[in-house]
Protein backbone atom coordinates (compact mmCIF):
# COMPACT_ATOMS: atom_id res chain seq x y z
CA UNK A 1 0.00 0.00 0.00
CA UNK A 2 1.47 3.15 -0.85
CA UNK A 3 1.94 6.28 2.05
CA UNK A 4 -0.68 8.49 2.35
CA UNK A 5 1.94 11.54 1.32
CA UNK A 6 2.47 9.46 -1.93
CA UNK A 7 -0.87 8.95 -2.92
CA UNK A 8 -1.62 12.55 -2.03
CA UNK A 9 1.18 13.83 -4.77
CA UNK A 10 -0.11 11.49 -7.11
CA UNK A 11 -3.23 12.46 -6.74
CA UNK A 12 -2.63 15.94 -7.19
CA UNK A 13 -0.86 15.56 -10.22
CA UNK A 14 -3.29 13.61 -11.39
CA UNK A 15 -6.22 15.90 -11.21
CA UNK A 16 -4.16 18.73 -11.87
CA UNK A 17 -2.86 17.09 -15.21
CA UNK A 18 -6.59 15.76 -16.16
CA UNK A 19 -8.62 19.32 -15.11
CA UNK A 20 -5.60 21.02 -17.42
CA UNK A 21 -6.30 19.13 -20.50
CA UNK A 22 -9.42 18.13 -20.67
CA UNK A 23 -11.67 20.05 -22.96
CA UNK A 24 -15.20 19.31 -22.66
CA UNK A 25 -16.58 19.55 -19.12
CA UNK A 26 -17.06 17.35 -16.40
CA UNK A 27 -18.51 14.03 -18.32
CA UNK A 28 -15.13 14.30 -20.14
CA UNK A 29 -12.75 14.52 -17.05
CA UNK A 30 -14.92 12.05 -15.25
CA UNK A 31 -14.19 9.27 -18.24
CA UNK A 32 -10.32 10.21 -18.05
CA UNK A 33 -10.76 9.83 -13.82
CA UNK A 34 -12.20 6.51 -14.62
CA UNK A 35 -9.17 5.69 -16.64
CA UNK A 36 -6.40 6.95 -14.49
CA UNK A 37 -7.73 5.51 -10.49
CA UNK A 38 -9.99 2.34 -11.73
CA UNK A 39 -7.38 1.02 -14.74
CA UNK A 40 -3.81 2.68 -14.28
CA UNK A 41 -3.64 3.17 -10.32
CA UNK A 42 -5.97 0.54 -9.56
CA UNK A 43 -7.49 2.62 -6.00
CA UNK A 44 -10.63 2.64 -6.74
CA UNK A 45 -13.10 -0.36 -8.54
CA UNK A 46 -14.86 -0.23 -11.52
CA UNK A 47 -18.42 -0.81 -9.75
CA UNK A 48 -17.51 2.24 -6.89
CA UNK A 49 -16.55 4.61 -9.70
CA UNK A 50 -19.87 4.57 -11.17
CA UNK A 51 -21.37 4.93 -7.65
CA UNK A 52 -18.57 8.01 -7.01
CA UNK A 53 -20.07 9.43 -10.33
CA UNK A 54 -23.59 9.22 -9.89
CA UNK A 55 -22.37 11.19 -6.19
CA UNK A 56 -20.71 13.74 -8.60
CA UNK A 57 -23.83 14.05 -11.04
CA UNK A 58 -26.54 14.47 -8.09
CA UNK A 59 -24.75 17.05 -6.06
CA UNK A 60 -25.01 20.78 -7.03
CA UNK A 61 -22.22 22.84 -9.00
CA UNK A 62 -19.47 21.42 -11.53
CA UNK A 63 -19.08 17.79 -12.05
CA UNK A 64 -15.50 17.98 -12.69
CA UNK A 65 -15.05 19.07 -9.20
CA UNK A 66 -17.48 17.06 -7.70
CA UNK A 67 -15.95 14.16 -9.04
CA UNK A 68 -12.75 15.15 -8.03
CA UNK A 69 -14.08 15.21 -4.15
CA UNK A 70 -15.66 12.17 -4.43
CA UNK A 71 -12.54 10.25 -5.46
CA UNK A 72 -10.27 12.93 -3.02
CA UNK A 73 -12.56 11.83 -0.26
CA UNK A 74 -12.81 8.08 -0.64
CA UNK A 75 -8.49 7.70 -1.01
CA UNK A 76 -7.94 9.99 1.96
CA UNK A 77 -9.88 11.34 3.15
CA UNK A 78 -10.84 15.86 4.13
CA UNK A 79 -6.96 16.21 3.18
CA UNK A 80 -7.56 14.43 0.00
CA UNK A 81 -10.53 16.42 -1.05
CA UNK A 82 -8.88 19.74 -0.14
CA UNK A 83 -5.95 18.11 -2.48
CA UNK A 84 -7.97 17.12 -5.62
CA UNK A 85 -10.84 20.61 -5.44
CA UNK A 86 -6.86 22.85 -5.73
CA UNK A 87 -5.92 20.52 -8.31
CA UNK A 88 -8.87 20.47 -10.18
CA UNK A 89 -9.95 24.33 -9.82
CA UNK A 90 -5.99 25.69 -10.62
CA UNK A 91 -6.02 25.28 -14.39
CA UNK A 92 -8.94 26.72 -15.00
CA UNK A 93 -8.54 29.70 -12.97
CA UNK A 94 -5.14 29.98 -14.67
CA UNK A 95 -6.51 29.96 -18.06
CA UNK A 96 -9.30 31.86 -17.40
CA UNK A 97 -6.68 34.77 -15.73
CA UNK A 98 -4.73 34.56 -18.85
CA UNK A 99 -7.51 34.70 -21.38
CA UNK A 100 -9.09 37.67 -19.32
CA UNK A 101 -6.27 39.78 -19.77
CA UNK A 102 -6.35 38.63 -23.95
CA UNK A 103 -9.96 38.85 -24.29
CA UNK A 104 -10.27 41.08 -27.01
CA UNK A 105 -8.02 39.45 -29.11
CA UNK A 106 -9.34 36.01 -28.41
CA UNK A 107 -12.94 37.60 -29.21
CA UNK A 108 -12.55 38.47 -32.76
CA UNK A 109 -9.69 35.96 -33.82
CA UNK A 110 -10.75 33.69 -36.75
CA UNK A 111 -9.02 31.03 -36.02
CA UNK A 112 -9.61 30.45 -32.19
CA UNK A 113 -13.02 30.54 -32.97
CA UNK A 114 -12.28 27.48 -35.61
CA UNK A 115 -10.32 25.81 -33.17
CA UNK A 116 -13.08 26.09 -30.45
CA UNK A 117 -16.00 25.15 -33.00
CA UNK A 118 -13.55 22.06 -34.24
CA UNK A 119 -13.86 21.11 -30.48
CA UNK A 120 -17.04 20.47 -30.52
CA UNK A 121 -17.14 17.63 -32.11
CA UNK A 122 -14.25 16.64 -30.29
CA UNK A 123 -16.37 16.46 -27.30
CA UNK A 124 -19.16 15.06 -28.72
CA UNK A 125 -17.67 11.95 -29.57
CA UNK A 126 -16.28 11.88 -25.60
CA UNK A 127 -19.14 12.16 -24.39
CA UNK A 128 -20.58 9.42 -27.00
CA UNK A 129 -17.77 7.24 -26.18
CA UNK A 130 -18.11 8.28 -21.99
CA UNK A 131 -22.11 7.24 -21.94
CA UNK A 132 -21.56 3.73 -24.03
CA UNK A 133 -18.97 2.79 -21.08
CA UNK A 134 -20.81 3.65 -18.34
CA UNK A 135 -24.00 2.23 -20.02
CA UNK A 136 -21.99 -0.84 -21.34
CA UNK A 137 -21.09 -2.37 -17.96
CA UNK A 138 -25.19 -1.92 -16.76
CA UNK A 139 -26.27 -3.49 -20.06
CA UNK A 140 -23.54 -6.65 -20.21
CA UNK A 141 -23.91 -7.39 -16.20
CA UNK A 142 -27.88 -7.41 -17.65
CA UNK A 143 -29.11 -5.53 -14.53
CA UNK A 144 -32.37 -4.73 -15.95
CA UNK A 145 -34.01 -1.79 -13.36
CA UNK A 146 -30.70 0.12 -13.97
CA UNK A 147 -31.95 -0.35 -17.92
CA UNK A 148 -35.35 0.64 -17.40
CA UNK A 149 -34.38 3.30 -15.15
CA UNK A 150 -32.00 4.68 -18.09
CA UNK A 151 -34.29 4.49 -20.78
CA UNK A 152 -36.89 5.63 -18.82
CA UNK A 153 -34.96 8.98 -18.12
CA UNK A 154 -33.72 9.38 -21.57
CA UNK A 155 -37.57 8.97 -22.75
CA UNK A 156 -38.84 11.40 -20.25
CA UNK A 157 -36.30 14.19 -21.44
CA UNK A 158 -36.24 13.40 -25.17
CA UNK A 159 -39.75 13.08 -25.82
CA UNK A 160 -41.75 14.24 -23.35
CA UNK A 161 -39.69 17.05 -22.45
CA UNK A 162 -39.97 16.59 -18.61
CA UNK A 163 -37.17 18.62 -16.71
CA UNK A 164 -33.80 17.25 -15.86
CA UNK A 165 -34.52 18.03 -12.05
CA UNK A 166 -37.93 15.98 -12.08
CA UNK A 167 -35.84 12.72 -13.59
CA UNK A 168 -32.83 13.57 -11.15
CA UNK A 169 -35.37 13.96 -7.81
CA UNK A 170 -37.62 10.86 -9.17
CA UNK A 171 -34.36 8.59 -10.11
CA UNK A 172 -33.33 9.64 -6.60
CA UNK A 173 -36.72 8.38 -4.83
CA UNK A 174 -35.84 4.69 -7.04
CA UNK A 175 -32.40 4.28 -5.50
CA UNK A 176 -33.21 5.33 -1.86
CA UNK A 177 -36.58 3.08 -2.59
CA UNK A 178 -34.04 0.00 -3.74
CA UNK A 179 -31.53 0.53 -1.19
CA UNK A 180 -33.94 0.74 1.86
CA UNK A 181 -35.91 -2.02 0.26
CA UNK A 182 -33.11 -4.37 0.32
CA UNK A 183 -32.81 -4.92 -3.16
CA UNK A 184 -29.41 -3.00 -4.06
CA UNK A 185 -27.36 -4.63 -0.91
CA UNK A 186 -23.69 -5.16 -2.04
CA UNK A 187 -22.05 -8.38 -0.66
CA UNK A 188 -19.99 -7.96 2.69
CA UNK A 189 -16.00 -7.61 1.62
Amino acid sequence: MESKRNVLIKLFLSTFYLSAFTFGGGYVIVTLMKKKFVDEYHWIEEEEMLDLVAIAQSAPGAIAVNGAIVVGYKLAGIIGTIVAIIATILPPFIVITIISFFYEVFRDNQIVSLVLEGMQVGVAAVIASVVWEMAAGILFEKKWIPVLIMLGSLIAAACLSINAVAIILVCIVIGLIRTFAGTERRPNK
